[in-house]
């Protein structure tokens, strides 16, 4: 159910990491979790973020949930389609990006979950 290319945290964000660019969203159980997603707030592109720092937040029918970075930063790109579209967290979870960082620290994702380590933490 959880991609094996994907990394993931403890608060639900997932990470793939494609040489020193990371795209980062949430997961299938966090958008569960959450219910209908109507809101997706996210930062300005070239912001630094620090690995676990908040760079935005998420707005469901239930809750507003803040957004924290696996790996640490600069915002490269944001999903611009998700103002239109926040929904689309619900639908695609592990295919819908919130933001692309260029990584500058690439050694960080080793301390995330793989797929089966995230698997066991949600049971």
């Amino acid at each position: 159910m959880y991609p094996n290319e994907l990394k993931y945290t403890k608060d639900h964000e997932w990470v793939r990491l494609q040489g020193d660019e990371a795209s980062v969203g949430i997961t299938d159980y966090a958008q569960r979790q959450l219910g209908d997603v109507v809101f997706v707030e996210l930062p300005e592109v070239g912001r630094k973020v620090a690995q676990g720092e908040v760079f935005g937040n998420i707005e469901s029918v239930k809750a507003v949930s803040e957004l924290f970075s696996p790996v640490s930063g600069e915002i490269v790109a944001v999903n611009t389609d998700l103002a239109n579209h926040p929904e689309a967290v619900n639908a695609k979870p592990h295919e819908t990006w919130m933001i692309r960082l260029r990584s500058s620290a690439p050694a960080e994702a080793d301390a995330l979950l793989d797929a089966a380590a995230y698997g066991a933490l949600i049971k």
